[in-house]
């Protein structure tokens, strides 16, 4: 199949060029060296007080968060013209992987540099950036994002919340109230999104000491408690007309666009979390003896610790080859006096950004329950550390759009752009049902692993062309159909980023260097097949109407079958186990 050009959605429609595929072997030393000051700042400063954290010792968090201020890691992602240290997208997503343990700080420092600072950042008047962001990468601010309310949560544009310009339009009057704002407490600005007389969604910068803004109580969360969480009450509260952010009835292109960015940093925060909760184990299971054996010895236990090193390691291939997308789309964005093409250009890469949020969080969770799995009865109780992993991570599938709305939004793009002619859908499947008729056509390293990439591809294609074909523009209401679509692009994208990190690893540094990369993605392909099979044939059985279709769909199941790895994947899962034991934390 033919490679085309860097494009939102690409993933899914073309083979991916390893030479532009953004790894971290390809860190430069400042990314390294602002990783080694972002892990040292949570080691030494955040983690000896996780208990007073913990107890929601709010002036604390905030005097950490000034901390991180100091050292630039706040910074990162403003211009150096307001202040910011102005960095790439790949020192956004280090960041955002070593602050991710940190579980209620972590979340609070995620929300400040991302959905809290990037409004203004990219959508800003000069007068705004001037004032706020030199302060916001200090520490002296700090950030709340408000757009959820009691009637508008994922569908954020049914907001009640009204604003209104006074006789003298010199204020807007808002009126509303917004729910389960992060860092309320504490916060000094915040980003509020209301209908101008009801009607033109737009987004407004508040500050703390604005007439009528008031507060709720702290909520009673089930974890991330470090992080405040309260309702923000607008009662006539008074807002300068010129902290309009943006266009009168454009605050969806805020909105909306911000948060793409804020599910790819939310995707980093849980590998980093994902990785700390697989060192747990590694330490504990060595430690603990059942049987006159410690726990780590036993083969069951290697295959746990096999099979999140290697969802983790797909997770952190696919977050930095976003991290390359999105610097890409980005990069040259802060010096253009254009919103507009801000907007435009955070929205290429939505579906990439809600892959790595579904995948991050879904692969935290897995590892946070398998890890409690692990210390058995010791992983339910407090002093051990487990049990707040396990209700930290939960959150993570509601932040940033729930799991289930952001699967929606994966394949819907690729639709859109179908519809809009950006993409020829009918010669695209007619490639794929040729291509999945062929025999075998790669060679060399990492062959038959490639070609399962292939071949994942050339199903994703026919089943969402034969969806099209039945649903035609009803499509957007076929939720089922769209999930399963989902759930093979998101198994695409991880697998194809973790292969080609390998195959590139391997041309550059050679097979015996790359060994344990070698057994991770192949470790993660495995059961990746398996998910993008059973997803395949769940929609095939659904949409094969006709008998020319049915063939195509026993084609495509014999591919499936033709794929080997090498088998042994129970030795193969030891000996990544046993890399894991010898560094006792995660290592590719």
């Amino acid at each position: 199949m033919a490679k085309t050009k860097s494009m939102g959605s690409g993933f899914l429609l073309s083979e991916i060029d390893e030479g532009q595929l953004f790894t971290p072997e390809d860190f430069t030393e400042e990314h390294k060296m602002i990783g080694t000051s972002a892990r040292q700042f949570i080691e030494q400063e955040v983690a000896p007080l996780k208990e007073e954290i913990e107890s929601q010792d709010f002036g604390l968090v905030k005097e950490l968060l000034k901390k991180a201020g100091d050292l630039g890691l706040l910074a990162h992602s403003i211009p150096e013209q307001y202040g910011g240290l102005g960095l790439d997208k790949i020192t956004k997503g280090i960041v955002g992987e070593n602050i991710g343990a940190s579980s209620g700080y972590g979340v609070a420092h995620s929300n400040h540099t991302c959905i809290a600072t990037l409004p203004i950042t990219y959508f800003g008047t000069e007068e705004q950036k001037n004032k706020y962001l030199p302060k916001m990468a200090s520490g002296e601010y700090i950030g709340a994002y408000c757009l959820t309310e009691p009637n508008a949560g994922s569908d954020a544009l049914s907001s009640q919340t009204v604003a209104r310009l006074n006789e003298a339009g010199t204020h807007y009057i808002l009126n509303g109230t917004k729910l389960y704002i992060t860092n309320a407490a504490f916060s000094d600005t915040f980003i509020v999104y209301a209908k101008v007389d009801g009607k033109d969604f737009t987004a407004f910068i508040l500050e703390k000491d604005f007439p009528g803004l008031v507060l709720g109580p702290e909520e009673n969360k089930m974890g991330i408690k470090g992080s405040s969480t309260r309702s923000v009450i607008l009662e006539d509260c008074e807002v300068p007309a010129e902290n309009m952010l943006g266009e009168q009835g454009k605050g969806h292109v805020i909105a909306l666009n911000v948060l793409n960015l804020g599910r790819f940093n939310l995707g980093s925060a849980c590998m980093g979390a994902a990785k700390y909760s697989l060192k747990k184990a590694a330490q504990y299971t060595q430690e603990r003896r059942q049987f006159g054996r410690k726990i780590a010895d036993f083969h069951a236990t290697k295959e746990k610790v096999g099979k999140m090193a290697a969802r983790i390691y797909a997770s952190e291939s696919m977050q930095y080859r976003t991290a390359g997308l999105l610097e890409e789309a980005l990069g040259d964005v802060w010096d253009s006096p254009d919103s507009r093409l801000a907007g435009k250009r955070m929205s290429e890469y939505a579906s990439e950004c809600a892959v790595c949020k579904v995948f991050g969080s879904e692969t935290l969770d897995y590892a946070a329950d398998e890890t409690l799995q692990l210390y058995g009865g010791a992983g339910f109780i407090k002093e051990y550390g487990i049990e707040q992993i396990y209700r930290d991570s939960r959150i993570n599938r509601i932040f940033e759009g729930t799991n289930e709305i952001n699967r929606l939004l994966i394949p819907a793009g690729l639709f859109k752009k179908a519809a809009k002619g950006e993409v020829d859908f009918r010669e695209l499947t007619e490639e794929a049902a040729s291509a999945i008729l062929q025999p075998a056509s790669l060679n060399g390293v990492l062959a038959m692993e490639r070609e399962a990439v292939s071949l994942m591809r050339h199903a994703f294609l026919l089943a969402a062309g034969l969806a099209l074909q039945v649903h035609g523009q009803q499509i957007s209401e076929e939720q089922e159909t769209l999930m399963k679509l989902s759930d093979m692009a998101i198994s695409l994208y991880a697998a194809e980023s973790a292969v080609y990190r390998t195959y590139k690893s391997i041309n550059k540094a050679g097979e015996e260097a790359s060994l344990q990369k070698i057994d991770l993605a192949r470790s993660y392909l495995e059961e990746a097949l398996w998910e993008c099979e059973k997803a395949f044939r769940t929609l095939s059985s659904e949409l094969a109407l006709r008998e020319d279709v049915k063939k195509l769909a026993s084609a495509v199941e014999k591919g499936f079958r033709r794929i080997e790895l090498n088998g042994g994947g129970f030795s193969r899962n030891r000996r990544i186990a046993e890399r894991i034991y010898q560094a006792t934390r995660y290592v590719c």
